[in-house]
């Protein structure tokens, strides 16, 4: 049966414990929310504009692209200031675009044309923001670099200090005894301390691998062969052009890839 008293309430559904869609969206809010900079949308299209900016700025470095002169001190304050400045109200404008592209990520780049305008130097580059790129080519570096970001600021500084706490536990308890188990019945006995250690070594384990895990990014255009690349200027290495912009954004190229 509907229920029309929900269905039909015009309130505007505010986020709360109430209305999230997840227990990380509410109750557990205030336990996640220094992930909300890097992983959320907000987070995605912040560092969609990260790479279409340095992707212009590495155009500005290459004599061959002759369009794309090198730019000023003052050009280049502009663009990281963009970057740097990045707002929870540029977010919504980006998606303000977007209900007018539908396409996300050419709504980050009419975003930027739009802050340039205004500058003269820039301006006249416009159109090389997103050039020779295919929207894989942002979102594959913008989502490694979320995640990047996100361990080396936030998680893997939070599991260095929860593994210190249970060192600490397992040193200040090592003297208290424990019962201990086996198939469920009381077994030799063990001591808090022991037991806390154990916690202890099986994070570092897992932090350690977690911070061996490959963040690779792609920069190859369409269907991984830089077609557009080297129909605009055929006498480019390409294939080191991206691998040096993929590694100068602290991430490992992948050389073969299609889309």
């Amino acid at each position: 049966m509907r229920n029309s008293s929900v269905l039909e309430d015009s309130r505007v559904f505010e986020l709360s414990t109430l209305t999230a869609l997840s227990p990380v969206d509410g109750r557990y809010r205030n336990k996640v929310k220094e992930l909300a900079p890097y992983l959320s949308e907000y987070g995605l299209i912040r560092y969609r504009v990260l790479v279409e900016i340095k992707w212009l700025i590495k155009l500005s470095q290459m004599p061959e692209v002759e369009e794309v002169p090198g730019f000023s001190n003052d050009a280049l304050a502009f663009l990281e200031g963009i970057n740097d400045g990045f707002s929870v109200d540029d977010a919504w404008e980006v998606k303000n675009i977007e209900k007018r592209t539908n396409h996300d990520v050419k709504a980050v780049e009419y975003f930027l044309k739009a802050k340039c305008q205004s500058h003269p130097e820039i301006a006249k580059v416009l159109e090389f923001f997103h050039f020779a790129c295919t929207s894989e080519d942002i979102n594959n570096l913008a989502y490694a670099l979320m995640l990047k970001d996100a361990l080396n600021t936030t998680m893997l500084p939070t599991m260095d200090k929860v593994i210190e706490a249970l060192c600490s536990m397992a040193t200040q308890n090592a003297h208290i005894p424990m019962l201990s188990r086996t198939h469920g019945q009381p077994a030799s006995p063990t001591t808090l301390g022991k037991e806390m250690a154990n916690f202890a070594a099986r994070l570092s384990r897992q932090r350690k691998l977690i911070s061996q895990v490959t963040l690779s990014g792609k920069f190859a255009g369409a269907v991984g062969n830089y077609n557009a690349h080297l129909a605009a200027y055929p006498s480019i290495d390409w294939p080191q052009t991206a691998k040096d912009f993929v590694e100068s954004l602290g991430l490992y190229f992948n050389p073969y890839v299609t889309q």
